[in-house]
């Protein structure tokens, strides 16, 4: 079993198993109309506790702050006591059937679904993670 990224607009694989979604939104830039390339079908269940807040994300798309603080912010924020219980259970559960962590960035360098899936091998080193 393993804990895969992808974007969300890739097709639906067999291997990719749960289809968890850590977006935000579902919506266009406006945060209120539905982005029309993402459906629910695409995904079997939305947690977006995994997500960066939005002022946090909203800085780095504004290019206020660079990548490199964009990522050590994420970081502590999935190390807070609030946020650490979820990745224990994410990384246990994907140790017991394949889940493949969503977002819409199409590659995974400057992707918070990768940050999110290394917090969780920190977790558990035995973790089997496939970035894509």
């Amino acid at each position: 079993m393993a804990l895969k990224t992808k974007c969300i607009k890739k097709p639906r694989e067999e291997s990719d198993g749960w289809r968890l979604s850590i977006m935000s939104r579902h919506t266009l830039d406006d945060g209120t109309t539905p982005d029309p390339e993402i459906a629910l079908e695409m995904y079997d269940e939305w947690c977006p506790k995994f997500a960066p807040r939005p002022r946090l994300i909203g800085a780095y798309k504004r290019e206020e702050i660079s990548w490199e603080k964009f990522e050590w912010e994420f970081m502590r924020y999935l190390a807070s006591p609030k946020i650490q219980p979820a990745l224990c259970s994410l990384a246990r559960a994907a140790r017991q059937f394949d889940i493949t962590i969503l977002c819409v960035e199409e590659t995974p360098e400057h992707c918070h679904r990768r940050l999110v899936a290394e917090a969780c091998k920190k977790i558990d080193p035995s973790l089997e993670i496939v970035i894509e």
